[in-house]
């Protein structure tokens, strides 16, 4: 035996969704169901674990045997759960998820998607979602079962048809992976598929104790204004749009819709009468009264035998599929509002002791919650977080694709970029507390908005108007940053003729320092780093604008598959934001090596626990800045902070 296909089903009283695989995992009531395997080519069979079949000595040496390698759609799902079953740890190094191998071939996530979207004749049992509800998930009306199980004796037709599909399901994943197999992900790739498993093991300390208070605080406070609202109104449920919308027409004010900018409006508004103002104002302070970060947080905290409570799993790997970047999962730590405030440690204190009149007294509850969600992560005792993190990558990394060489000079001089930018633009000295520093900004907000192909739009999406600047500097700043930048201009329109060039004539072509192929069915890209981007069933048809664009099937915003376009600015973004990633990934491989132990990153940024009585930022930094030897010539830059809990510098 060279390859294992598995799948399993299971049941435990934790929520996966907002739990994890980890914390599901540990539930006392887990158990695994069924255990579906497939031998090489063989046919899959189910062992009925359930009610007492067991899993036969070969299979389970093999799942320790580093000789034979484990497959399965979303690899850490079984890994865990099966970690869990045998009470040992099942090595990462030994696992390919085949989930990784369809989003690296560029295919959908799921494994339902990624099998229709092949044309395979093996499809995922649509009656799986019923089954699983009924046998995997525990129901109040059995209250004579552990965890409130529903038992196979209970509908022995329904349960043959549950085995059938765990047997489908793994059909299926090796019918995907064999359909794929010549878009094999490199073993560079997969050895960062297993360094995230590890980082994902290891997971991220949560102060549980902290997180509680500020849900308690939080919830005071709502109840406070909801109260008060309540009180105003006369209302049962003042949140309700239509009960406010009326109360507010028999005040003699009408509001079509109570849209966050439409509240605000009407705030500023001094013909809005003091009580509506007063009403108005509580709507917007209940909307930004949210605890449910911390929530997430104390959802998925596992407690561990060290006495930490630890959060898993909050990293998906090639997460974003289109670029293989990684994508935050239950607590979203990719997406944590930033902390400004000064005082941030005292205000946190002030939480923790479960105070909230005095909260209440000292700080604007909903901001001061929001800017201490970051905290809620601490790192184990003895241990401080030092965090590290990319400056400037992606303009980095397009200067260097584009060869826009006083872009280059300008890093590796250590100039601020936002300044060198703006003075190019505007053609006199920009310097950033002394002259000409208004410039600054029109360069910063150009240079957020233009690298992609992005005019008017962008900038006004990035906030143009509201820093300053009018709507007729729009199009000049766009024309100035464009004429300051020729190597990138001409990068976005030499990638799309090398695209275009590639899909209609079948031969390689070569632009920004990637290849680009028509591969089977798909148009590849090669990054400089070796990893490919995939573009499937790829087309050249006339635009919108009479000029040519690139189809391709993917996953739309709807999750679907279906077609889409893009053009030679879009696939720049693609490139430039892939080997951002690229270098990211080697960052991370090279402080492993190094013994790290790095517990999240976060976009650009990694998070270390590091011993408190050793100084390790420098050389965190320059382990981040030392360039795979792709990258010759890429100037990197790097620093960070040490913390007690994680924050922003």
């Amino acid at each position: 035996m060279r390859e294992l296909s598995i799948d399993i089903e299971t049941f435990s009283t934790t929520d996966l969704a907002s739990a994890g695989v980890y914390k599901y995992a540990s539930d006392e009531f887990f158990q695994i169901l069924l255990f579906a395997y497939k031998e090489d080519d063989q046919a899959a069979r189910v062992v009925d674990v359930a009610q007492g079949e067991q899993i036969p000595q070969r299979i389970l040496k093999a799942l320790t045997d580093p000789s034979v390698v484990k497959h399965a759609f979303n690899a850490q799902f079984e890994r865990v759960c099966l970690s869990r079953h045998l009470g040992r740890q099942l090595e990462p190094e030994q696992c390919h998820c085949t989930m990784v191998h369809a989003l690296h071939a560029g295919m959908p996530g799921s494994l339902k998607q990624a099998s229709i979207s092949l044309g395979l004749d093996q499809r995922k049992n649509t009656a799986g979602v019923r089954l699983i509800k009924k046998f995997s998930v525990p129901s109040s009306r059995n209250t004579l079962t552990p965890g409130g199980r529903t038992l196979p004796a209970s509908d022995p037709t329904g349960w043959e048809q549950f085995k059938q599909y765990c047997v489908q399901d793994v059909e299926v994943e090796y019918a995907v992976r064999q359909a794929l197999r010549h878009r094999e992900p490199s073993h560079d790739t997969w050895s960062e598929y297993w360094l995230d498993q590890h980082i994902n093991d290891l997971g991220v300390r949560v102060d549980t104790r902290f997180a509680t208070a500020a849900q308690h605080v939080g919830g005071q406070h709502y109840a406070k204004t909801l109260n008060e609202a309540k009180t105003l109104t006369g209302l049962d449920n003042p949140n309700s749009v239509t009960q406010l919308q009326d109360w507010l027409t028999s005040q003699g004010v009408d509001m079509p819709s109570l849209t966050k900018q439409q509240v605000a409006t009407a705030i500023d508004d001094p013909a809005t009468p003091d009580t509506v103002r007063r009403v108005l104002e509580l709507r917007q302070d209940m909307s930004r009264t949210s605890t449910k970060k911390y929530d997430a947080m104390l959802a998925c905290a596992l407690n561990e035998p060290s006495g930490e409570a630890r959060a898993h799993g909050l990293l998906q790997f090639y997460g974003a599929g289109r670029t293989g970047r990684w994508a935050g999962r239950l607590v979203q730590v990719q997406n944590l509002p930033r902390n400004h405030m000064h005082g941030l440690d005292q205000a946190r204190q002030a939480v923790a002791k479960l105070d909230p009149d005095t909260v209440e007294m000292l700080y604007d509850v909903p901001d001061t919650l929001s800017q201490l969600i970051r905290t809620a992560l601490i790192p184990s005792d003895g241990y401080e977080f030092t965090v590290c993190d990319y400056s400037a990558i992606e303009a980095r990394v397009i200067a260097w694709l584009a060869g826009e060489q006083w872009r280059l000079d300008a890093f590796k001089q250590g100039e601020d970029i936002y300044c060198t930018t703006a003075s190019r633009m505007f053609k006199v000295p920009v310097e950033k507390h002394g002259q000409n520093a208004h410039l600054r900004q029109k360069g910063k907000v150009a240079e957020l908005a233009c690298g992609y192909g992005g005019s008017v739009g962008a900038l006004k999406a990035m906030g143009a108007l509201n820093m300053g600047l009018t709507e007729s500097e729009l199009k000049p700043i766009v024309k100035a940053w464009r004429d300051s930048s020729p190597a990138i201009t001409r990068l976005w329109w030499t990638v799309d003729q090398a695209a275009r060039d590639a899909i209609t004539t079948s031969r390689t072509t070569t632009a920004g320092r990637c290849t680009f192929t028509l591969e089977h069915d798909a148009l590849a890209v090669t990054l400089p780093s070796g990893r490919r981007l995939y573009y499937h069933d790829p087309h050249v048809k006339p635009g919108r604008y009479g000029k040519p664009v690139i189809t391709f099937k993917g996953v739309n915003s709807m999750r679907a598959w279906a077609p889409l376009e893009t053009y030679g600015p879009k696939l720049v973004e693609n490139i430039t934001q892939a080997t951002a990633r690229d270098i990211l990934a080697h960052a991370l491989t090279e402080l492993h090596e190094a013994s790290y132990r790095t517990v999240m990153h976060v976009h650009d940024e990694v998070v270390i626990e590091t011993p408190k009585d050793e100084a390790h930022l420098n050389h965190v930094a320059a382990l981040m800045t030392r360039a795979p030897a792709w990258a010759d010539g890429l100037p990197l830059a790097a620093d960070g902070y040490t913390c007690d809990y994680y924050q922003k510098d």
